[in-house]
């Protein structure tokens, strides 16, 4: 009976075992030809003018963005302390502030950053007429939107301009125009920017000195009588801007002398120069 079922079952296992190996054989073919086939083809290119990378300059309704905004503010942040020695006032102011302190014969009294904030402010009240006009003729309007860059920056400037030309000397101009080499300008729309901010800045320096001198005449009438009086006491041995200095003080005191400086800064722009 045993011999029998070999029998039977040898042909069938064989059978099996012959199948089970064509399977395996065509499983492995089958994945040789899937490992053969290529790459799919390339997608074809768009067409041009799709997909573009765009900068919009300006906002809703022709008005510039709030990130360009940001950074012309920026940038002129960047430059304000060269605008603000270059084309404003206080230059002058702080030349000034700082010869009546050397006058005075103190070296440290009032610090140097109250003299520049005394002078700043004094200058953004000289200067705040012309602001005002900057801000009307170029800034508003390019904010919103009615004019360029360009155009806001040449029409904002010409309060700048005038400003500058009616304190500047012909001479300065002239002088520097010779320096670079550049022919005499016809009319004060004529002269480039370049040659007016240290033609300007030239006519200040000059004006600061001659107001520099007529403070430091009083102040020398002093050190000269205290010197003179030592020595025919014959303290010599006494510094005199020790005896000096008291004297200069209550002299600059009782004549307000910070008052008659202020004064004369201010109204030195009230007419042409």
């Amino acid at each position: 009976m045993t011999s029998r079922v070999r029998q039977v079952l040898g042909p069938v296992l064989a059978v099996l075992a012959v199948l089970a190996l064509l399977l395996v054989a065509q499983v492995a073919l089958a994945g040789a030809a899937d490992a053969t086939v290529g790459p799919p083809p390339p997608t074809p290119p768009e067409a041009p003018g799709v997909g573009e990378v765009t900068v919009q300059v300006n906002g809703i309704n022709g008005t510039p963005s709030s990130s360009i905004v940001v950074l012309l503010g920026i940038t002129v942040l960047s430059v304000a302390p060269s605008l603000i020695l270059l084309t404003t006032s206080f230059t002058k102011m702080l030349v000034v502030l700082s010869l009546t302190r050397n006058a005075l014969g103190l070296q440290g009294v009032p610090p140097n950053q109250v003299l520049a904030g005394i002078a700043l402010f004094l200058s953004l009240f000289v200067m705040a007429p012309v602001l005002s006009g900057i801000n009307e003729l170029g800034v508003q309007p390019y904010l919103d939107g009615s004019m360029t860059f360009t155009q806001a920056v040449d029409a904002g400037q010409q309060p700048l301009r005038d400003f500058m030309l009616a304190h500047t000397r012909e001479e300065d101009i002239a002088l520097l125009t010779r320096a670079a080499e550049q022919p005499n300008p016809q009319t004060t729309a004529d002269v480039p920017f370049t040659v007016l901010a240290p033609a300007f800045l030239l006519s200040e320096l000059r004006a600061a000195f001659i107001m520099g001198f007529v403070i430091f005449v009083p102040f020398l009438v002093i050190d000269l009588v205290v010197s003179a009086s030592l020595m025919a006491m014959g303290m010599m041995m006494l510094p005199p801007v020790m005896v000096s200095l008291p004297f200069k003080l209550l002299l600059f005191v009782l004549v307000d002398g910070w008052g008659l400086v202020v004064t004369a800064l201010v109204g030195s722009y009230a007419g042409g120069g």
